[in-house]
C-alpha cells in the first residue's frame, strides 16, 4: 500500500504545478468541455467521496463535495487537503477494513481504495499536465514511473473490463494482447459478446492475437486510459473489431 501511497502523493504534487501553470480557467484537452476548475472539484470529490467510504460513512453527497470545491476561495488548497485527509484515513485503517469495492476480483478494501486512489489522481494529473501543455501529452512529458503505469495497466484490464457492466464487446470471439516493452508482464483479453475475460502473464506470448498494443508501459498505460494520442489505436482494432470503450 506504502507505494500507492507515494504515488498519490507524487500526483498531487504535479497535479497542483500543472494546475497552477495552467490556470483554473484553462481547457483540458482530455476532458472534453472541462476547465482545470472543473478538474479540481472533480478530483477533489472523488477523494472525499472515497475518505467517506473507507470511515464508513453511509450518508455521503459527492455532489454537494464538488460544489464545496467549485466554490473554495482556494480550489487547489482545498484540492491538497482532500488528498491529505484521504492518505491519512487509509493510513490509520485497519488491514482488516470493510469498505466497498467495486471492480472485478479485487483486492481488500484498504488496498483497493489506496489503488484505485493511486490511478485516479494520477490519470488527473495528467490531465493537469495537458491543460498546462495545452495538447495531449506523451509518456515523455509525465513523472510516471514504469512499474507504476504497469500496475495501472493490470487494474484497467483486469478489473474494469471484466466487470458485468463493461461495454467493451466483439461480436466474434477475439483476442488483445497488452505488451509492455519494458516489463515482463502481458494481458491477454478475451473479448466476445460478453465481458472480457483476462489473463496476466510473465514472459513471451505464444498466442495468434487479433490485435496487439506495445509500447513502454506509460505510453500504454495513457493509451488505454485515454490519456494520449496513439496513432492507429482508434481507427485499427477499435473500430475494426466493433468494439466500444466504457
Amino acid at each position: 500500500m506504502s507505494r500507492h501511497l507515494d504515488a498519490i502523493r507524487s500526483a498531487m504534487v504535479a497535479f497542483v504545478r500543472y494546475a497552477e501553470r495552467a490556470g483554473l480557467g484553462a481547457p483540458v484537452p482530455t476532458c472534453p468541455d472541462w476547465t482545470v476548475r472543473d478538474l479540481v472539484a472533480h478530483q477533489g470529490m472523488v477523494h472525499r467521496w472515497a475518505t467517506a467510504l473507507v470511515r464508513g460513512e453511509h450518508d455521503v453527497d459527492p455532489d454537494a463535495f464538488e460544489a464545496a470545491g467549485r466554490a473554495a476561495a482556494d480550489p487547489l488548497e482545498w484540492l491538497r487537503d482532500g488528498a491529505v485527509a484521504l492518505a491519512d484515513e487509509l493510513t490509520r485503517a485497519p488491514a482488516d477494513l470493510h469498505a466497498l469495492v467495486f471492480l472485478h476480483d479485487a483486492p481488500a478494501p484498504r488496498e483497493f481504495w489506496a489503488r484505485r486512489q493511486c490511478h485516479e489522481t494520477t490519470v488527473h494529473g495528467v490531465d493537469a499536465l495537458a491543460a498546462a501543455l495545452g495538447r495531449w501529452p506523451t509518456a515523455e512529458d509525465t513523472w510516471i514511473e514504469p512499474d507504476l503505469a504497469v500496475d495501472g495497466i493490470d487494474e484497467l484490464p483486469g478489473g474494469f473490463l471484466t466487470r458485468p457492466r463493461s461495454r467493451l464487446r466483439c461480436e466474434e470471439e477475439a483476442l488483445l494482447v497488452v505488451a509492455p516493452d519494458d516489463a515482463p508482464d502481458r494481458w491477454l483479453v478475451h473479448l466476445g459478446p460478453g465481458p472480457a475475460v483476462t489473463e496476466r502473464r510473465v514472459g513471451p506470448v505464444f498466442a495468434d492475437a487479433d490485435w496487439q498494443l506495445d509500447g513502454s508501459a506509460v505510453s500504454l498505460y495513457l493509451a488505454l486510459w485515454n490519456r494520449t494520442r496513439r496513432p492507429g489505436l482508434d481507427a485499427g482494432w477499435r473500430d475494426r473489431a466493433a468494439v466500444t470503450w466504457g
